[in-house]
């Protein structure tokens, strides 16, 4: 699921989830392990003392799992250091408590010998390694939120440059179509004018959040009538997105640069034009959104290649708003240019606009 919970970066990971829940246990195995190979030679039994080990960090790093997982909230609306301060203080209360119950309930069973201070001695040695092993787990997810923050920063001020950058050439050639429909039908100057203020109010609005999928789709058929009043027959759109809900949301500005794309690079060079066509289908969890257009077989002087940026832009931005749920695929086969989208199936709050 996309988190929603504020618009503060969340310090700690949600420790609810499974996928979460299953590196906790991974790694709390690994660590048993390690502990285990670095007892001494003399112990010959190591398969009992890492299933002794086994047991005592996997319960430890559970509990911790669930109370850090019942407070993320709470946590997570401190600062950060005082969310590090107290989930470390957490871990180790938690690993304390396990201490005395492990140490009084289990005194002499391959926990410690009966030694003077083999107490003491167990307590410091369990509560040093939660406390190394806590902390560095903390650093990395500090760490880890920066990164994304840093993301996402980065994403924000790249949407910012697309929505700045409407191509002059796009433009002009409106302006021109316009002029040009005011003295053959007015009717249809007046509905291109609507739709071009309708291209330039999307890209001045904040399209950082999500949008349902209804309005880009509206958004992208105005871009495409714009381009047909200039293109003519050689624009043709197959439409296949019956199978899409309306009221999926997915961020703005996300399939109107592709569709851009797709007519420039891909319909503009060609003489006779060609078909774009656009794909889409849900299965309860995922969309799907394809985008194809047919390859130019040359490069019209003047008439750039691209640099990406809009590619770029949309990866980076899925990344950040939906993490590894979704991705953006390319496939060149010789003919066709496709762009694939794959992003989680989140019901949008409202599709009006």
């Amino acid at each position: 699921m996309v988190n929603k919970e504020t618009s503060k970066s969340s310090f700690l990971p949600d420790f609810c989830e499974v996928r979460m829940v299953f590196v906790i246990i991974l790694v709390a195995e690994l660590l048993a392990i390690v502990l285990s190979l670095a007892q001494p030679s003399h112990i010959d039994d190591r398969l009992l003392a890492l299933a002794t080990y086994s047991m005592f960090i996997q319960c430890i790093s559970i509990t911790c799992a669930a109370v850090l997982c019942l407070s993320r909230k709470r946590l997570n609306a401190l600062p950060d250091h005082w969310t590090a301060t107290l989930s470390f203080l957490a871990i180790l209360l938690i690993t304390f408590i396990f201490i005395e119950i492990v140490w009084w309930q289990f005194s002499g069973w391959a926990v410690a010998d009966n030694s003077r201070g083999a107490h003491g001695q167990f307590v410091l040695r369990s509560l040093g390694i939660a406390a190394i092993t806590g902390a560095l787990a903390l650093r990395y997810f500090y760490v880890q939120q920066q990164w994304r923050r840093n993301v996402e920063l980065e994403s924000n001020s790249r949407l910012d440059a697309l929505q700045a950058r409407i191509r002059p050439h796009f433009l002009f050639n409106c302006l021109n179509t316009i002029a040009g429909l005011t003295r053959r039908d007015a009717v249809k100057a007046e509905q291109a004018v609507e739709d071009l203020a309708d291209l330039f109010r999307a890209s001045l609005q904040d399209s950082h959040r999500l949008t349902a999928l209804a309005d880009e789709l509206e958004l992208c058929r105005r871009y495409i009538n714009m381009e047909s009043l200039r293109l003519g027959d050689r624009l043709d759109i197959d439409w296949d997105i019956d199978a899409l809900p309306a009221n999926a949301g997915i961020p703005g500005l996300t399939l109107q640069p592709l569709l851009e794309n797709a007519i420039y690079h891909g319909i503009e060079p060609r003489t006779h034009g060609g078909t774009v066509r656009i794909h889409g289908n849900c299965d309860g969890e995922q969309l799907r959104i394809e985008i194809s257009n047919p390859l130019a077989t040359s490069t019209r002087p003047g008439h750039s290649r691209g640099n990406h940026l809009a590619q770029d832009n949309i990866r980076q931005r899925l990344e950040a708003i939906f993490g590894r749920l979704a991705r953006m695929d390319i496939r060149d086969d010789g003919d066709s240019y496709t762009v694939s989208l794959t992003l989680p199936y989140v019901p949008h709050e409202s599709t009006d606009r």
